[in-house]
Protein backbone atom coordinates (compact mmCIF):
# COMPACT_ATOMS: atom_id res chain seq x y z
CA UNK A 1 0.00 0.00 0.00
CA UNK A 2 1.59 3.17 -1.22
CA UNK A 3 2.10 6.26 1.48
CA UNK A 4 -1.00 8.00 -0.31
CA UNK A 5 -3.07 4.90 -0.92
CA UNK A 6 -7.26 5.79 -1.02
CA UNK A 7 -7.40 3.70 1.91
CA UNK A 8 -5.96 5.49 5.36
CA UNK A 9 -6.12 1.79 7.19
CA UNK A 10 -6.23 -1.60 5.87
CA UNK A 11 -7.02 -4.68 8.09
CA UNK A 12 -6.48 -7.93 6.02
CA UNK A 13 -7.31 -11.20 7.37
CA UNK A 14 -7.04 -10.54 11.22
CA UNK A 15 -6.88 -13.18 13.57
CA UNK A 16 -6.20 -13.17 17.10
CA UNK A 17 -6.89 -15.02 19.93
CA UNK A 18 -6.42 -14.16 23.67
CA UNK A 19 -5.73 -18.22 24.95
CA UNK A 20 -8.48 -20.16 24.50
CA UNK A 21 -10.98 -16.94 23.28
CA UNK A 22 -10.40 -15.89 19.63
CA UNK A 23 -11.11 -12.23 19.14
CA UNK A 24 -11.13 -11.85 15.11
CA UNK A 25 -11.19 -14.49 12.91
CA UNK A 26 -10.08 -13.15 9.39
CA UNK A 27 -11.30 -9.48 9.74
CA UNK A 28 -11.26 -7.47 6.99
CA UNK A 29 -11.77 -3.61 6.89
CA UNK A 30 -11.07 -0.56 4.84
CA UNK A 31 -11.02 2.81 5.92
CA UNK A 32 -11.18 5.72 3.53
CA UNK A 33 -8.90 8.52 3.78
CA UNK A 34 -10.79 11.36 4.61
CA UNK A 35 -13.69 10.07 5.93
CA UNK A 36 -15.03 9.25 9.49
CA UNK A 37 -15.59 5.59 10.28
CA UNK A 38 -17.15 4.40 13.04
CA UNK A 39 -15.99 0.79 14.70
CA UNK A 40 -19.24 -0.40 16.51
CA UNK A 41 -20.52 -3.42 18.03
CA UNK A 42 -22.03 -4.97 21.28
CA UNK A 43 -20.00 -4.75 24.52
CA UNK A 44 -16.97 -7.17 24.42
CA UNK A 45 -15.98 -7.87 20.97
CA UNK A 46 -13.15 -6.24 20.32
CA UNK A 47 -13.37 -2.66 19.15
CA UNK A 48 -11.11 -1.23 21.41
CA UNK A 49 -8.80 -4.51 21.32
CA UNK A 50 -8.63 -3.38 17.07
CA UNK A 51 -7.67 0.37 17.91
CA UNK A 52 -4.63 -1.58 19.66
CA UNK A 53 -3.65 -3.26 16.24
CA UNK A 54 -3.81 0.07 14.47
CA UNK A 55 -1.50 1.79 16.83
CA UNK A 56 0.57 -0.91 17.11
CA UNK A 57 0.29 -2.15 20.84
CA UNK A 58 -0.76 -5.75 19.37
CA UNK A 59 0.49 -8.28 16.96
CA UNK A 60 -1.62 -10.20 15.02
CA UNK A 61 -1.50 -14.20 15.09
CA UNK A 62 -2.21 -14.10 11.25
CA UNK A 63 -3.03 -11.13 8.92
CA UNK A 64 -1.82 -7.66 8.07
CA UNK A 65 -2.51 -4.17 9.61
CA UNK A 66 -2.21 -1.24 6.96
CA UNK A 67 -1.77 2.22 8.40
CA UNK A 68 -0.55 5.12 6.46
CA UNK A 69 1.65 3.72 4.50
CA UNK A 70 3.04 1.27 7.11
CA UNK A 71 2.57 -2.26 7.85
CA UNK A 72 2.07 -2.21 11.24
CA UNK A 73 2.68 -5.68 12.22
CA UNK A 74 6.12 -5.58 10.54
CA UNK A 75 7.65 -2.41 11.59
CA UNK A 76 10.46 -1.70 14.19
CA UNK A 77 10.17 0.45 17.37
CA UNK A 78 11.61 3.39 15.54
CA UNK A 79 9.40 2.81 12.55
CA UNK A 80 6.44 2.46 14.79
CA UNK A 81 6.97 5.90 16.76
CA UNK A 82 7.35 7.79 13.81
CA UNK A 83 3.94 6.37 12.83
CA UNK A 84 2.89 7.46 15.76
CA UNK A 85 3.31 11.08 15.50
CA UNK A 86 0.94 10.91 12.24
CA UNK A 87 -2.11 9.57 15.02
CA UNK A 88 -3.95 11.78 17.31
CA UNK A 89 -5.71 9.71 20.37
CA UNK A 90 -9.06 10.74 22.04
CA UNK A 91 -9.13 8.17 25.08
CA UNK A 92 -11.70 7.16 27.02
CA UNK A 93 -12.94 9.73 29.92
CA UNK A 94 -10.13 12.04 28.28
CA UNK A 95 -7.30 10.90 30.26
CA UNK A 96 -5.90 14.41 31.44
CA UNK A 97 -3.09 14.91 33.57
CA UNK A 98 -4.13 15.53 36.88
CA UNK A 99 -0.88 17.62 38.03
CA UNK A 100 -1.25 19.92 34.82
CA UNK A 101 -3.63 22.26 34.11
CA UNK A 102 -5.79 22.74 30.61
CA UNK A 103 -2.64 24.57 28.86
CA UNK A 104 -0.09 22.10 29.98
CA UNK A 105 -2.07 19.13 29.02
CA UNK A 106 -2.90 20.81 25.55
CA UNK A 107 1.38 21.70 25.83
CA UNK A 108 2.57 18.00 26.79
CA UNK A 109 2.88 16.29 23.35
CA UNK A 110 4.87 19.20 21.85
CA UNK A 111 6.94 19.66 25.31
CA UNK A 112 7.86 15.86 24.61
CA UNK A 113 7.99 15.62 20.87
CA UNK A 114 9.57 18.83 19.37
CA UNK A 115 12.07 21.46 20.39
CA UNK A 116 9.26 24.29 19.55
CA UNK A 117 10.29 28.02 21.98
CA UNK A 118 7.68 28.50 24.26
CA UNK A 119 6.40 31.54 22.52
CA UNK A 120 4.96 29.01 19.34
CA UNK A 121 3.83 26.56 21.89
CA UNK A 122 1.80 29.08 23.55
CA UNK A 123 0.60 30.40 19.88
CA UNK A 124 -0.32 26.52 19.23
CA UNK A 125 -1.90 25.06 22.43
CA UNK A 126 -4.39 28.33 22.65
CA UNK A 127 -4.97 27.97 19.04
CA UNK A 128 -6.34 24.46 19.42
CA UNK A 129 -8.03 25.29 22.58
CA UNK A 130 -9.89 28.08 20.98
CA UNK A 131 -10.80 25.31 17.99
CA UNK A 132 -12.60 23.42 20.63
CA UNK A 133 -13.99 26.36 22.44
CA UNK A 134 -12.33 26.35 25.44
CA UNK A 135 -9.50 29.06 25.26
CA UNK A 136 -10.99 30.99 28.22
CA UNK A 137 -10.24 27.41 30.58
CA UNK A 138 -6.48 27.42 29.93
CA UNK A 139 -5.45 28.37 33.52
CA UNK A 140 -8.10 25.72 34.87
CA UNK A 141 -7.53 22.13 36.51
CA UNK A 142 -8.37 19.21 35.73
CA UNK A 143 -10.92 18.84 38.40
CA UNK A 144 -12.48 22.61 37.52
CA UNK A 145 -13.63 20.86 34.17
CA UNK A 146 -17.13 19.19 33.59
CA UNK A 147 -17.16 16.02 32.20
CA UNK A 148 -17.88 17.39 28.36
CA UNK A 149 -15.21 20.31 28.68
CA UNK A 150 -12.83 17.55 29.90
CA UNK A 151 -13.16 15.75 26.70
CA UNK A 152 -13.02 18.69 24.46
CA UNK A 153 -9.50 19.35 26.41
CA UNK A 154 -8.53 15.79 25.17
CA UNK A 155 -9.30 16.68 21.83
CA UNK A 156 -7.53 19.54 21.75
CA UNK A 157 -4.17 17.20 23.42
CA UNK A 158 -5.37 15.07 20.33
CA UNK A 159 -4.76 17.52 17.92
CA UNK A 160 -2.13 20.01 18.95
CA UNK A 161 0.95 17.44 16.58
CA UNK A 162 -1.42 18.35 13.48
CA UNK A 163 -2.15 14.63 13.05
CA UNK A 164 -3.44 12.57 9.66
CA UNK A 165 -5.51 10.26 11.43
CA UNK A 166 -7.54 11.05 14.70
CA UNK A 167 -8.64 8.19 16.92
CA UNK A 168 -12.21 8.62 19.19
CA UNK A 169 -12.34 5.54 21.56
CA UNK A 170 -16.05 5.86 23.29
CA UNK A 171 -15.72 9.58 22.78
CA UNK A 172 -19.46 9.80 24.54
CA UNK A 173 -19.28 8.10 27.53
CA UNK A 174 -20.74 9.87 30.44
CA UNK A 175 -22.00 13.18 28.49
CA UNK A 176 -25.08 14.47 29.14
CA UNK A 177 -26.92 15.43 25.87
CA UNK A 178 -25.39 18.57 25.18
CA UNK A 179 -22.09 18.00 25.86
CA UNK A 180 -22.42 15.00 23.29
CA UNK A 181 -23.92 17.16 20.53
CA UNK A 182 -21.07 19.14 20.87
CA UNK A 183 -18.19 16.61 20.75
CA UNK A 184 -20.45 15.07 17.43
CA UNK A 185 -20.12 18.46 16.02
CA UNK A 186 -16.66 18.33 16.65
CA UNK A 187 -16.00 15.73 15.68
CA UNK A 188 -17.24 15.86 11.78
CA UNK A 189 -15.69 19.70 12.00
CA UNK A 190 -12.44 18.61 13.01
CA UNK A 191 -12.70 16.01 10.08
CA UNK A 192 -13.13 18.46 7.34
CA UNK A 193 -11.36 21.49 8.76
CA UNK A 194 -7.75 19.64 9.55
CA UNK A 195 -8.73 17.18 6.14
CA UNK A 196 -8.11 14.55 8.16
CA UNK A 197 -8.98 10.70 8.71
CA UNK A 198 -11.14 9.81 12.07
CA UNK A 199 -11.78 6.26 13.21
CA UNK A 200 -14.10 6.18 15.80
CA UNK A 201 -14.88 3.75 18.37
CA UNK A 202 -18.67 4.16 19.77
CA UNK A 203 -22.03 1.70 20.93
CA UNK A 204 -23.90 5.10 20.53
CA UNK A 205 -25.86 4.16 17.23
CA UNK A 206 -27.92 7.62 17.53
CA UNK A 207 -24.29 10.26 17.46
CA UNK A 208 -22.29 7.89 15.67
CA UNK A 209 -24.78 7.50 12.94
CA UNK A 210 -24.76 11.41 12.48
CA UNK A 211 -21.45 12.03 11.71
CA UNK A 212 -20.12 9.16 10.00
CA UNK A 213 -18.80 8.30 6.55
CA UNK A 214 -18.79 4.58 6.67
CA UNK A 215 -19.49 1.91 9.74
CA UNK A 216 -18.30 -1.53 10.52
CA UNK A 217 -20.24 -3.66 12.56
CA UNK A 218 -17.82 -6.26 14.35
CA UNK A 219 -19.38 -9.30 16.48
CA UNK A 220 -17.83 -12.83 16.91
CA UNK A 221 -14.54 -11.46 14.94
CA UNK A 222 -15.86 -10.49 12.19
CA UNK A 223 -17.35 -7.74 10.24
CA UNK A 224 -20.94 -8.55 10.67
CA UNK A 225 -22.37 -5.48 8.38
CA UNK A 226 -20.49 -2.61 6.70
CA UNK A 227 -22.23 0.81 4.81
CA UNK A 228 -23.24 3.87 5.32
CA UNK A 229 -24.79 4.36 8.68
CA UNK A 230 -28.39 4.35 6.41
CA UNK A 231 -27.45 1.05 4.85
CA UNK A 232 -26.97 -0.33 8.11
CA UNK A 233 -30.05 0.77 9.61
CA UNK A 234 -31.96 -0.79 6.94
CA UNK A 235 -30.46 -3.89 6.93
CA UNK A 236 -32.50 -7.35 7.00
CA UNK A 237 -29.92 -9.23 9.37
CA UNK A 238 -31.34 -9.88 12.94
CA UNK A 239 -28.14 -9.24 14.76
CA UNK A 240 -27.55 -5.78 12.96
CA UNK A 241 -31.58 -4.77 13.63
CA UNK A 242 -30.82 -6.00 17.53
CA UNK A 243 -27.67 -3.95 17.43
CA UNK A 244 -28.77 -0.71 15.32
CA UNK A 245 -32.58 -0.56 17.16
CA UNK A 246 -30.95 -1.40 20.64
CA UNK A 247 -33.34 -4.06 21.18
CA UNK A 248 -33.29 -6.61 24.16
CA UNK A 249 -33.72 -9.79 22.63
CA UNK A 250 -32.01 -11.17 19.34
CA UNK A 251 -29.07 -13.04 18.82
CA UNK A 252 -27.38 -11.04 21.53
CA UNK A 253 -27.91 -13.02 23.90
CA UNK A 254 -29.25 -11.63 27.64
CA UNK A 255 -27.40 -14.55 29.66
CA UNK A 256 -23.60 -14.96 29.28
CA UNK A 257 -23.16 -18.66 28.39
CA UNK A 258 -23.11 -20.92 31.61
CA UNK A 259 -23.73 -24.52 32.75
CA UNK A 260 -27.29 -25.83 33.80
CA UNK A 261 -28.48 -23.71 36.22
CA UNK A 262 -29.83 -26.36 38.54
CA UNK A 263 -26.37 -28.57 38.05
CA UNK A 264 -24.48 -25.03 39.38
CA UNK A 265 -26.51 -24.03 42.48
CA UNK A 266 -26.52 -27.64 43.35
CA UNK A 267 -22.93 -27.67 43.11
CA UNK A 268 -22.71 -30.42 40.75
CA UNK A 269 -21.42 -28.39 37.94
CA UNK A 270 -18.82 -30.57 36.78
CA UNK A 271 -21.06 -33.40 35.99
Amino acid sequence: MSERSEYVVEIQGLCFSRGQRRIFQDLDIKMRRGDVTAIMGPSGTGKTTLLRFITGQLVPDRGSVWVNGYQVDRTPRKGLYEMRREIGMLFQNGALLSDYNVFENVAFPLREHTNLPERLIHHVVLTKLHAVGLRGAWQMSPTELSGGMARRVALARAIVMDPEILIYDEPFAGLDPISMGVVVRLIRQMNDVLGISSIVVSHDVGEISAVADSSYLISEGKVAASGTPDELSKDGSALVRQFMHGMADGPVPFHYPAPDYGSQLLGRDDE
